[in-house]
């Protein structure tokens, strides 16, 4: 297994040397290389068993370090940058050749990301070249919202993982990109489309659920547990899966008939925010617990709730 611990030089050492870090983010936690080494970029696939296809996001420290890696930022992503850096926002910019083709899967864009956690950001700093870093989980499962879960999943493949204790937001970045400066949602995440549209106006959503993702987290499954989850109101799925050993994903309360133990709560106060912070630790903790299926329901579907109901919708895919 890996070491858990606080020691940024130990992290920069192994970085710097092209290996992998398990790194804390507001979000989740990111398994992170190297994104100017091509073979710290191919570990990072290989450790995820993560199809080349799939891009990955650039962590940077500030909006000025972006500049070294993009050839233009469009006002309107300056603006955003501006109002949500340093935090779960990804910006689609064009790349600069300095960014190698295998972190962008061919394209000539790159999602750019100032994370908000003190712990990377000084690791950031610190570093002279910025860290590409996909979820430290492997390809497709839930994503780590604490240090034990990557070492659950990727202690094995990995040193090293910084310990910067629970993700505070718990969702991934949501990913904007422009087309003639007008932004455009590919993936619904930390950041509602509400806060964006009051600083931008109007953005378009465009979720992808192809096999041909243009930005990270468009596959049409994603974010899955091992156990089959189906979405629906929760009272007529226990009653017709009775015969099973069921677990239960609320938004706000318990569902009768159902032992208590084998229920997750998002937030019994229906905290949207407070529901993404717990939605994968309780998606995890339910595909541990010896039952055949998940039962989950949407949330209200404002604000983060699009966000929650995009990653159910992914992981309940077949």
């Amino acid at each position: 297994m890996a070491e858990i611990g606080s020691d940024l030089q130990k992290a920069i050492t192994l970085l710097q040397s092209d290996e992998l870090v398990g790194i804390p983010t507001e979000t989740v936690y990111g398994l992170a290389g190297n994104a100017l080494s091509t073979k710290a970029i191919a570990k990072i696939f290989e450790a995820k068993d993560r199809p080349f296809f799939d891009p990955l996001i650039v962590h940077v420290p500030s909006i000025e370090a972006a500049y070294q890696y993009v050839t233009h930022i469009p006002e309107k992503a300056l603006l955003l940058a501006n109002h949500f850096w340093p935090g779960p926002l990804t910006l689609l910019l064009p790349k600069k050749p300095i960014i190698p083709d295998l972190a962008t899967s061919g394209l000539n864009t790159v999602g750019i990301r100032c994370p908000q956690h003190p712990i990377t950001t000084q690791l950031l700093k610190l570093l002279p070249f910025p860290l590409a870093a996909p979820s430290a989980n492997p390809f497709g499962y839930i994503s780590p919202t604490n240090p034990q879960h990557v070492n659950q999943q990727l202690g094995d493949k990995i040193r090293y993982i910084l310990d910067g204790g629970e993700c505070n937001v718990g969702l991934e970045s949501t990913i904007i990109g422009f087309e003639q400066d007008q932004p455009i949602a590919y993936r619904l995440g930390g950041l509602s489309i509400e806060q964006l549209e009051a600083i931008v106006g109007k953005v378009e959503i465009q979720l992808n659920a192809s096999s041909n993702p243009a930005a990270p987290g468009q596959l049409k499954s994603h974010y899955a547990p091992t156990k089959k989850l189906i979405i629906g109101d929760l009272e007529t799925l226990a009653v017709a899966h009775a015969h099973l050993r069921v677990g239960i994903l609320a938004f706000n309360r318990n569902v009768s008939g159902v032992e208590i133990t084998q229920q997750r709560v998002l937030s019994h106060s229906s905290d949207l925010s407070e529901a993404a912070q717990h939605l994968f630790a309780y998606l995890r903790e339910l595909d541990q617990l010896s039952v055949d299926v998940i039962l989950a329901e949407e949330v209200p579907p404002v604000g983060l709730g699009r966000a929650i109901n995009d990653r159910l919708k992914r992981a309940s895919a077949q």
